[in-house]
């Protein structure tokens, strides 16, 4: 009896793991995009809120504001920021998000040293580490191809 009953476990156990193994599984793609068993990995998530630098001098915060798209732009470039966008004005003073592929907060704190207004404190930046799915990165191969009109 005792072997039977270890022969059913193992086979039963057997169709529990095959039920968990996804029949889409692409290895190279998961490599790829560095992701883990689940397709998953870790990523930095900022949020951006207004700073405390409140200065109403034109010429400056349209400078600060080059900067910050041309450091968002080297970032995309880098394939190192997969999200970017703004927020709608809210009580919380929450300015954007970034989503950066890099796996520590002081890594993404170097990727942000290029943008000219969180170092001149237009933005203060939260940083944040998130579990999130690798395909992520495929936002990346298609946002360049669906825009039809510059911001």
């Amino acid at each position: 009896m005792k072997p039977y009953l270890c022969f059913i476990l193992m086979f039963f156990s057997a169709i529990a793991y095959a039920q968990n193994e996804n029949p889409n599984y692409d290895s190279q793609l998961a490599e790829k995009y560095g992701a883990d068993d689940y397709g998953m990995k870790k990523f930095i998530f900022v949020i951006l809120k207004t700073g405390s630098n409140t200065s109403t001098d034109t010429a400056f915060t349209n400078k600060c504001f080059a900067g910050h798209m041309a450091n968002i732009n080297k970032l995309v470039k880098d394939q190192k920021l997969l999200v970017a966008g703004p927020m709608k004005k809210n009580e919380n003073k929450v300015r954007g998000i970034f989503i950066l592929d890099t796996p520590t907060i002081e890594t993404a704190k170097e990727l942000l040293l290029g943008d000219l207004a969180v170092t001149e404190k237009i933005f203060e930046p939260e940083y944040y580490e998130w579990y999130g799915s690798a395909a992520l990165a495929a936002y990346l191969e298609a946002s360049d191809k669906i825009w039809k009109v510059s911001p």
